[in-house]
């Protein structure tokens, strides 16, 4: 039985360590494996509710888009047009027979922040229903403030 004890030849030295100790590397790497896979979902989660300011920049048109707004009490306008919910479909079936090359036209949808959300919805789902499926909300940037 023999023991490896440190010689007296090397008077003081050390001879160099050749071995890498990759233990704590190992353990950093799972704790921050570990807190991106936590904060991950959570930045995809956490979008601003407040939607109406953008710092968006304006989308590139090869056509005049259709304008729809929805005021704060509900009111309809198409262009300028003020119509009522059950003309709506009718008017935006018309809207989808004037497409350019086959493709319908795109739409800007300008709903009030203070809207009830449902109200939006059934505007946008009309809006698929007729085909338009090029719709774009429209928001306040905030430089237009």
């Amino acid at each position: 039985m023999s023991m490896n004890l440190p010689s007296q030849r090397g008077r003081g030295r050390r001879a160099p360590m050749a071995e890498i100790n990759v233990t704590p590397l190992v353990d950093v790497m799972l704790v921050l494996l570990i807190i991106f896979m936590v904060t991950a979902p959570l930045m995809t989660a956490g979008v601003p509710v407040d939607l109406p300011d953008s710092r968006a920049k304006p989308l590139d048109q090869e056509q005049q888009p259709v304008e729809i707004s929805i005021e704060r009490d509900g009111t309809l306008h198409v262009g300028k047009d003020e119509i009522s919910d059950d003309m709506l479909p009718d008017v935006l079936s018309q809207v989808a027979q004037k497409g350019e090359g086959g493709k319908p036209p795109q739409v800007f949808l300008r709903a009030d922040k203070g809207l009830d959300y449902g109200k939006v919805m059934r505007v946008m789902g009309e809006l698929n229903r007729a085909g338009l499926n090029r719709v774009a909300l429209l928001t306040v940037g905030k430089d237009d403030q």
